[in-house]
């Protein structure tokens, strides 16, 4: 028979990968009671993800992971695509600042110090239990909560009672098959090798990544942090991918992408690039999140990424659900807001993969002459972050400024020195204006509705500018960075969700009341 744990926890959470890393620690941090669940009996200790952008770097900090993210990663220097002549047709350029989210745009990373890190983090709450060397073998939910059945690699078996289950267990998810949820394949289904090698007394990091867009053999080089240095190299035609597990073979196709004799090579993996979308994204009180529920090839450097947004865009909806703040029919927009934006993600990063992995020679020559033509004319984006899509629906005032974009991160002057915005707000909804008059006209009830809510007022202001804050901390920004946001979309002040997406924007304070009036009954609330 099962053992069954006594404890009731809030959210069970199948695997502890990133994703699933990422979930928990921002669970924890709203004091809920959490387990989590993994086959394995550590973190994989070396790098599988390589690329991560500001959005996730902003999650990492509210992690409380800003030591890491300053140790483990490094600007990334963009993107030349080269053709058929070895010259450049299409290109990524980073984003020049100011930085509007604190961090750097794009960055290379060191995945197990990452996953390390989120790791030690967790372990400082003490309502998180992990069940490392567990198999989930079983999923039972009903109308009070669900059941997780794990069993141990010793043979016992116990089960998990929470009131929620996410399924954040891979490509694989045990979650997702159980629930008989299938997959849509976007018609990508090509073999790459990946080989992660060191440069060892390099005195100088690589300028650019580049993606070789030659039929003869597409390939793609990243510089990481440090010595690290990555190839992902095309399969052609014929070729078996077991037949990249020999050594003798890795460093022949190598060599056409750098000397091979000065770099020692750390891992290399043949992988099948897929781009799918899970059909189904919750069933009752079960979740999936990450490579559980879209798999996305790499050429956007977007994958783990978009787990890291699951696990933000859910973690505040369920902690509002459970203390009672919200109710259970917010759930539903984790799915309104994350599939529409991952599947546009996938498509576009499939779309990248079919213009660096052409095979034909005459129609890389076309591609060429198409794509060298756009990047001349200026018609070509050469900005990455402008690829990735806004939210279009779900909890925020749709038709408000600047709903369902990014809250802008400035850096902020204080009496301990400069710190980034976040680093002073609870991870709640909070309320951030140029100017304490922007609060003096909330009406009683949207003062009491923010209250019972636990959200924040803030001021930020530049330097020049002089406020008392009579109604709400006035911070002081080193730069223009969120004056200039809310002059150039013409608003006075803009509600923010935890997540760091904007609810609204208001033009003045009766825009404003209307806003936290609509948020109350999106959240089901009385107002």
């Amino acid at each position: 028979m099962p053992q069954a744990d006594a404890t009731i926890y809030d959210v069970a959470i199948a695997g502890y990968g990133p994703a699933g890393a990422t979930l928990a620690n921002l669970l924890a941090k709203y004091g809920l009671r959490i387990a989590v669940v993994d086959q394995a009996a550590g973190i994989y200790d070396k790098p599988r993800a390589i690329t991560i952008d500001h959005e996730v770097l902003r999650v990492f900090q509210a992690c409380g992971l800003q030591d890491t993210i300053a140790a483990h990663t490094a600007p990334h220097p963009g993107t030349h695509y080269l053709g058929v002549d070895g010259g450049i047709i299409k290109k990524f350029d980073p984003m020049p600042p100011p930085f509007p989210l604190g961090w750097v745009p794009t960055a290379t990373f060191l995945q197990p110090a990452f996953e390390q890190a989120l790791r030690d983090r967790l372990a400082t709450y003490d309502k998180a239990d992990i069940f490392l060397s567990a198999q989930a073998i079983g999923i039972a939910q009903d109308d009070n909560g669900t059941t997780l059945t794990i069993e141990s690699e010793t043979g016992g078996i116990r089960t998990l009672r929470a009131r929620y289950l996410v399924g954040c267990d891979g490509a694989n998810s045990f979650v997702r098959k159980s629930l008989g949820i299938g997959l849509t394949d976007l018609a990508f289904d090509e073999w790459w090798m990946v080989v992660d090698a060191l440069e060892h007394g390099a005195t100088k990091r690589p300028e650019k990544c580049f993606q070789y867009c030659r039929p003869s053999r597409p390939g793609t080089f990243l510089p990481g942090p440090g010595e690290l240095r990555r190839w992902e190299i095309k399969l052609l035609p014929g070729e078996e991918p077991a037949t990249f597990s020999e050594r003798e073979n890795v460093l022949k196709v190598l060599a056409d992408f750098t000397d091979v004799t000065k770099v020692e090579i750390w891992r290399t993996a043949v992988y099948r690039f897929h781009a799918l979308l899970a059909q189904d994204w919750q069933s009752g009180r079960i979740f999936l999140m990450g490579d559980a529920c879209h798999q996305t090839p790499p050429f956007l450097g977007q994958g783990l990424s978009a787990g890291i947004r699951d696990a933000v865009n859910l973690a505040w909806k369920l902690a509002l659900v459970l203390r009672g703040d919200a109710q259970p029919s917010i759930l539903p927009t984790y799915e309104q807001e994350r599939a529409p934006h991952v599947g546009a993600i996938v498509a576009l990063a499939k779309d990248f993969g079919l213009i660096i992995g052409e095979l034909d020679a005459k129609a890389a020559a076309v591609r060429d002459a198409r794509l060298r033509d756009e990047l001349n004319s200026g018609k070509a984006e050469t900005i990455r972050q402008k690829f990735i899509p806004d939210l279009a629906r779900g909890l925020i005032a749709m038709d408000t400024p600047r709903a369902g974009t990014l809250f802008p991160q400035p850096f902020i002057d204080t009496a301990n020195g400069i710190v980034r915005l976040d680093d002073l707000m609870p991870p709640e909804f909070v309320i951030v204006a140029a100017a304490s008059g922007s609060f003096d006209a909330l009406t009683p009830r949207s003062a009491e509705f923010l209250k019972s809510l636990g959200a924040a007022c803030f001021v930020v202001k530049p330097a020049e500018a002089a406020d008392s804050g009579r109604h709400a901390p006035a911070l002081t920004e080193t730069g223009r960075l969120f004056t200039d946001w809310l002059d150039h979309n013409g608003i006075v002040a803009a509600l923010v969700r935890p997540d760091r997406a904007v609810y609204g924007g208001a033009r003045d304070a009766g825009e404003l009341n209307a806003l936290i009036e609509t948020l109350a009954g999106k959240l089901g609330r009385a107002f």
